[in-house]
This record gives structure tokens, sequence and C-alpha cells, in this order.
């Protein structure tokens, strides 16, 4: 009996063990391993790599293809925001972290990309063609925040939601540079003057500077920061290649970036080093309460 007693046992600690929920990861990106473009999760030590999304598109057609992009964490890290052309033009969908519990967003007849959360959750500022929307987290309608001409893309909502970030060309030209805006759309103000491809804004932690991607010096893309107020312009990476998509570590002592087809983090001193072997992998995102958050 005290024998049986034993086995019963060893299995049921054996199943239990085997349905254990994976922790979630550091960071999520991009890749096109599996053929359509997936969300992917990885450890800040390059470990513990595993796609999250559980559908998979047929890579065969458009909608397929392009099944998940732009993730976007959720401030308490349990939800990610992200745009997909599933079911034929570009919507945001959230999902749960472990990749389940997907449902769509946003319903128009035009393509919306590039969400970013406000950091009490309720929220999610998005890109509509060239304009910028808000919608609730709970679903309904979206508004239009800002106004005017040109096309407005990439927005990023400040730790403190005060502001929200973006990317701006005006009408006929190429040139895009950085600029934030009062959370409801009002006073936009310049931040960055380049005179180049400028975009990709990413908050620092603190709220006090903006990395973003530019190829302003180098003839190609590389990641700079600068000041809220438009001052200490810095290069925070150096190749020969376009490093591009910034994301900071939730401690800011760490930037995850993509560069030629991998995933890499550099810290403050320019050491930077890869994460993933590069198999068309991009667009990383920190997560907001990932462990060791001093990083």
């Amino acid at each position: 009996m005290r024998r049986l007693l034993l086995v019963l046992l060893a299995l049921l600690l054996a199943g239990c063990g085997g349905s254990s929920p994976k922790a979630a990861p550091d960071i999520v990106f991009v890749s096109t391993r599996d053929g359509d473009y997936a969300l992917f999760g990885i450890g800040a030590d390059g470990k513990n790599e595993r796609r999250l999304t559980k559908e998979k598109g047929d890579p065969s057609t458009p909608a397929g293809l392009f099944y998940q992009v732009d993730p976007a964490w959720s401030p308490d890290g349990r939800q990610i925001a992200f745009a997909s052309r599933r079911e034929g033009r570009m919507h945001i969908y959230v999902m749960s972290a472990d990749g389940r519990s997907t449902r769509r967003l946003t319903s128009s007849a035009m393509e919306d990309d590039h969400p970013s959360w406000s950091p009490n959750g309720h929220r999610i500022v998005f890109s509509r063609e060239g304009a910028l929307f808000v919608v609730s987290v709970a679903g309904g309608a979206a508004h239009r925040v800002g106004h005017g001409v040109g096309s407005a893309a990439d927005p990023a909502w400040s730790p403190d939601g005060k502001l929200i970030a973006y990317d701006y060309r005006k009408p006929g030209f190429s040139i895009r540079e950085l600029y934030v805006m009062k959370a409801d759309g009002t006073q936009p103000r310049q931040v960055t003057r380049l005179g180049q491809v400028s975009g990709f804004p990413a908050w620092s932690p603190d709220g006090r500077r903006l990395a973003f991607q530019s190829n302003v010096r180098a003839g190609h893309y590389e990641i700079y920061s600068i000041g809220v107020d438009g001052k200490g312009l810095r290069e925070l990476t150096n190749s020969a290649l376009d490093t591009i998509q910034p994301s900071w570590s939730p401690g800011g002592k760490l930037l995850a970036f993509a560069r030629d087809g991998a995933i890499w983090t550099t810290d403050g001193a320019g050491h930077a080093k890869p994460l993933t072997s590069g198999q068309n992998d991009s667009n990383p995102v920190w997560r907001p309460t990932a462990p060791g958050s001093s990083r």
C-alpha cells in the first residue's frame, strides 16, 4: 500500500512539473525563422529563446506573412500588443504574455501599426496611415490625437503618461524628425533638427531622453539618444551596418536593438553583443517588469 502511494505521488509531481507555465521572457522580438513574421521571446542572457505566438500564418500570402509585428509590452508585463495583417488589413491586437487569448482591438478601413501603451495600461496609441490615434484597451472607437498634414508615425508614450513622442515628415519632404506632444494631442514640439531620416523614438525609463535611429552621420542607421529638450545628442552605437529599433532595459543601463538580422544589446560604454543568431530578427522590446530592473 505504501509503495502504491509513493508511485501515485511521483506521477502527480511529474504531471505538475510538466504543466508549469514558463516565465515571461525579458525581451520580445519579431522573427521570420518559422516562415511568417511571428513574436519570439528571449532572456537578457540570450537563453530560453522560444516562439510566443501560437497562431501561424501562411507566408505565401501578404496576410499570412505579416502575421505578428510591432510588439509592445503592457506596463505590468502581462500582455503584448502587436500589429497583424491576419484578417487582410493591418490592425492592432492584444494577447497575453504567453501568446494566448488574442483579441482584435482596432477596426477600420485603414491600416494600423506600431502600438504603445499608456503607463496606466488603459489606452494604446498607434499610427494609422500618417496620423496618430488612441484606443481604449477595453475596446471601442479610436480617436485621433494631434492634427495637421504630413506623416506621423512610431508613437511612444512617455513613462509619466504626459507626452507622446513620434517621428514626423512634412508634406513633400523625405526628412523625418522627432517630435513630442501632450498626450491629448496638443502643443507639438520638434525635438531633433538633424535634417535626415530620424525615427523610432524610445523613452528612457526616467523620461529624460529619447533613443532613436538616424542616418545623420554614418550614411547608414545608428542608434542615438537626445534629451527631450532637444539637447545633448549622443551616438550610442557605431558599426558599418544599419542599427535600428532601440529599446531601453527597465533600469536604463542596457539598450536592445536590431542589427544584421539579429537582436543585440549594448551598455553605456558601447560594449555590444548579439543575443540571437540572426534569422531575420528585428524590433526587440524590453519587458518593463523584467527581473533585475537595475539593468
